[in-house]
């Protein structure tokens, strides 16, 4: 339904693949909500990935597109852990306004092995290394970006623990991943879905953000201390009790799900922004790093006459004549 036909007191609802921005004022919160549908589903179906590769890949989307619609300005804001576990590999990155892409490097012979002896959770797949978020404007300008440690830990843990250590802001973050089966040609089909909420606490008195003493002086090894504050305990309290089938549920949808867990304090929703599966990959780009390569490198870099290169993430496949770049190199 357009503006224009829409009646006084009609509501218009977000729906899959739209970020729902939030705030709870009487609680000093502001969040984003989300539900992926058939934006998600295309990603991982194009990769065929088993399905605990998948379920990694889907809460990095969640994590990107709640982040990255946050950002004022054109750039991008990207996601990527290099660790030494099965999945080695996640990365997601969002493009302003509205463009999300993602993938994942596993290796299927350890994989296989994580499934059979039961050790197949998103930490344990991920293991040990690090997560980096990235906050890229461009060219000319500066790359801000975030380096927490992986440790068994999952992508939901990783991203409170950025927001504690790196912003500052009391962050509540949940995820969830799942497949439903719906009716479609042919019968019912599975698809995978995934919802995410992330609120903050920003009250305009900043002491209220403090956590209590921490025991033990700087011991960076202390376990974190939670803000003390009454609102920000309850705003706790209350995403506590989301449950998973909620965040995917599409008949439930981000508003509905945002009054449910707010509507004693009232909550108050903005515009959403809509998420495509959109690449930025290019013939055009490509050729144009083709263009930096040495003549031993185009070389090294064709086989039977051709140089291939595939997109990791849309695997879109682009062929080349080395004699376009051998002239100029």
């Amino acid at each position: 339904m357009s503006e224009t036909q829409r009646r006084l007191g009609d509501i218009g609802f977000a729906g899959d693949d739209d970020v729902v921005p939030f705030e709870v004022a009487a609680l000093d919160v502001r969040g984003r909500i989300v539900q992926l549908g058939p934006m998600l589903d295309q990603i991982l179906a194009r990769h065929a990935y088993p399905e605990p590769v998948a379920r990694l890949v889907a809460e990095a989307c969640l994590v990107t597109v709640l982040l990255g619609t946050s950002l004022k300005f054109e750039g991008k804001f990207i996601l990527q852990t290099r660790t030494d576990g099965p999945v080695d590999m996640v990365v997601a990155d969002f493009s302003t306004p509205r463009s999300l892409r993602a993938y994942a490097r596993f290796d299927a012979e350890r994989l296989a092995e994580a499934v059979a002896a039961g050790e197949a959770a998103p930490g344990q797949l991920l293991g040990n290394g690090v997560l980096a978020l990235t906050i890229d404007q461009g060219e000319h300008t500066q790359r801000y970006q975030g380096i927490v440690p992986l440790d068994g830990t999952d992508l939901q843990e990783a991203a409170k623990t950025y927001f504690r250590q790196s912003e500052q802001i009391p962050t509540d973050v949940k995820l969830s991943v799942g497949k439903i089966v719906l009716p479609g040609n042919g019968g019912s089909h599975e698809h995978w879905r995934a919802g995410g909420l992330m609120a903050q606490f920003l009250p305009k008195a900043t002491e209220r953000t403090r956590v209590p003493d921490l025991p033990g002086g700087d011991d960076p090894l202390a376990a974190p201390q939670e803000v003390a504050d009454a609102a920000w305990q309850e705003l706790l309290a209350l995403v506590a009790t989301v449950e998973h089938e909620e965040l995917l549920d599409p008949k439930v949808g981000s508003e509905r799900l945002l009054y449910r867990l707010f509507n004693e304090h009232g909550v108050r929703v903005f515009d959403a922004t809509p998420v495509e599966d959109r690449c930025s990959c290019s013939e055009e780009r490509i050729r144009g790093i083709l263009d930096g390569f040495t003549a031993e490198e185009i070389t090294d870099s064709t086989e039977d006459g051709i140089i291939r290169v595939n997109c990791e993430f849309c695997s879109k496949a682009y062929a080349f004549k080395p004699e376009e770049f051998l002239t100029q190199a």
